[in-house]
């Protein structure tokens, strides 16, 4: 009996052991996916066992978030130094205030190994970075896919000639607010970068038309365009759009210059789903309709114009997108379309069964 009871004694204490060993940190790994990068630095601190098991897994030290925090650029720099950010794949640095060029440059001469793996890049609202550091941060990330560099004034076309030069993988990119980005920008991106399948140009205001025909004759694999806030264009680029096969996203607020022969050649593209129609002041029913009757896989659509809505769209439209989208549609935005009187709660589902959001003010 005394040796029967040894032995279950050794085997639970085998089982156990693979419970420490295998399921623990497996658990331990799931969970730690799902904290803030603050919080999985602190587990490193509760025991030697939990900080080796933590960095056995590559997978969990692939982001570095520094965004809006102070001393980023420093912080950066020593936690690139550790082995366990070695295989790193993306780096926020958004709102970081104090990051500038200098940081860039230490990156690029203290890291550059660990840097090789680097897929996203975010500098959104670091406005101490120009085109100089643009051009140490790029050299030393080739498989970049995704570069944001929102509201940068430092940031002109000789920085884009840094960024097709060094990274030459780039689907994602966001040049929102960088109002020194001129067409010569926009060619480099066309030339350089025909699998892009994001581009956020909003507020680019030096753009113009030969610009935009440039990307949308070249990048033929974008899904989301964004076009947020720029008059300049007109139905000259607007109604080579249509080429975008792929296009699932398209934001057009502030449009001006978009007539209804601009738009109907929009509803060419088959696959959009969301569509911003804010502001477009010129666009009519007819307009609508063409998108209504192209684009039956919409989802969301906004035209939202406040009290100077677009006095030219009426319940026409809606009966239109009603016929052809009404299964999809699931968000729409009125507000300020005087011509729109269809439109108290219990109207709008009947026309629109799966609608979850609209606005109706005037």
């Amino acid at each position: 009996m005394a040796k029967e009871g040894e032995e279950e004694e050794d085997e639970e204490e085998l089982v156990q052991q693979a419970w420490n060993r295998e399921t623990v940190p497996r658990v331990m790994e799931i969970i730690s996916r799902r904290l803030f990068q603050r919080d999985l630095v602190s587990l490193l601190l509760v025991s030697p066992w939990l900080h080796r098991t933590l960095v056995s897994y590559p997978s969990l030290w692939l982001v570095l978030d520094f965004h809006e925090m102070n001393n980023a650029g420093e912080r950066l720099v020593a936690a690139l130094s550790l082995p366990r950010y070695r295989h790193v794949k993306q780096i926020n640095l958004e709102f970081a205030q104090d990051f500038e060029d200098k940081h860039l440059e230490l990156l690029k001469y203290r890291c550059l190994e660990t840097l090789q793996h680097l897929e996203s890049l975010n500098l959104n609202g670091c406005q101490k970075i120009s085109d100089k550091g643009i051009e140490a941060i790029t050299t030393a990330c080739p498989m970049l896919k995704a570069f944001s560099i929102y509201w940068n004034m430092r940031f002109t076309d000789i920085g884009m000639t840094h960024l097709v030069k060094n990274c030459r993988h780039v689907v994602d990119l966001n040049l929102s607010g960088c109002k020194n980005a001129s067409d010569k920008c926009l060619q480099l991106v066309a030339k350089n970068y025909e699998e892009l399948e994001s581009l956020n140009l909003t507020r680019c205001i030096k753009l113009t038309d030969r610009g935009l025909q440039q990307i949308l004759l070249k990048c033929s694999s974008l899904q989301n365009l964004n076009l947020y806030a720029l008059s300049c264009f007109t139905d000259e680029a607007y109604e080579k759009i249509s080429l975008l096969a792929n296009l699932r996203s398209l934001d057009l607020c502030g449009a001006q210059n978009l007539s209804d022969q601009g738009l109907s050649c929009i509803a060419n593209c088959k696959n959009l789903v969301t569509l911003n129609l804010t502001w477009c002041v010129c666009i009519t029913d007819e307009g609508v309709i063409a998108i209504a009757k192209g684009c039956t896989s919409l989802e969301f659509l906004r035209k939202n114009c406040s009290l100077f809505g677009i006095v030219g769209v009426t319940d026409k439209c809606l009966e239109a997108l009603s016929k052809f989208c009404s299964n999809t549609l699931t968000t729409l935005d009125v507000n300020g379309c005087i011509g729109i009187k269809r439109r108290s709660r219990n109207e709008l589902l009947q026309l629109f069964p799966y609608l979850r959001c609209f606005k109706v003010h005037s």
